[in-house]
């Protein structure tokens, strides 16, 4: 059986792969698509919690955090408007998953299923609204905050392109320090005791600090793409 350690290790390369897949074949417009897939599949991974590392934590971090790398991206080629654009599709992407998920434990099934699904999802609405409120303010902050690094970037080298890592990097372990705290608060006070939110915030901040150096190799990818002309869109 293949440990959780290997498995996380393997999702970064994967899901990092798919981002970079996404934007190659299809540009900015894969980005936004990726967005709804990563944040469709989040809030459902999100539920799982897990033991690797020494570390006790949900699954969804990795996931949450190629979203900042798409919006990133789409800051340093497209500008502010468009990775704007990627965190509003996320919004309503997941109102539109809760509606949706919620409405189907109301039919009356026929065929066995209904109860595997409230299993699944009765207990998502808190969880996913957390996720969306704590979703939208990381995001936008990411989005300013990554200007704002590029604005000092520019100013100290005279070269827009330079120092790419450092803007990548200084927003999203700010961002993601602020996704940690309010989500782990906003989602499990009350269901966990103290002890174990704080083990779920350290890990999940660890985690997102090691996916943000990790994705650092990931988005000069996607300069060396976009400045090459190798998108396919």
């Amino acid at each position: 059986m293949i440990s959780n350690e290997v498995l996380l290790i393997l999702s970064v390369f994967v899901i990092y792969g798919f981002v970079l897949l996404w934007f190659y074949l299809f540009g900015n417009k894969g980005l936004l698509c990726f967005t709804v897939f990563a944040t469709i599949t989040a809030n459902i991974e999100v539920l799982l919690v897990i033991k690797a590392f020494s570390l006790e934590q949900t699954l969804g971090n990795i996931l949450f955090g190629a979203s900042f790398l798409a919006t990133d991206i789409l800051s340093e080629f497209y500008g502010k408007k468009e990775s704007k654009k990627a965190v509003l599709v996320g919004i309503l992407t997941s109102i539109s998953f809760v509606i949706l998920s919620q409405s189907w434990l109301l039919y009356d099934v026929t065929n066995g299923l209904d109860e595997h699904f409230k299993v699944l999802f009765s207990n998502t609405p808190r969880i996913m609204i957390a996720s969306l409120v704590v979703y939208a303010i990381s995001q936008f902050f990411d989005v300013w905050v990554y200007h704002k690094w590029w604005a000092f970037t520019e100013k100290i080298s005279g070269d827009k392109k330079r120092y790419l890592w450092l803007r990548n990097n200084g927003s999203t372990l700010i961002s993601q320090l602020i996704n940690s705290l309010l989500f782990t608060l906003f989602a499990f006070y009350g269901t966990y005791d103290m002890p174990t939110l704080i083990s779920i915030f350290k890990s999940s901040y660890i985690i997102f600090i090691i996916t943000s150096i990790l994705d650092t190799p990931a988005i000069y990818i996607a300069r060396y793409l976009y400045e090459n002309k190798k998108i396919k869109n």
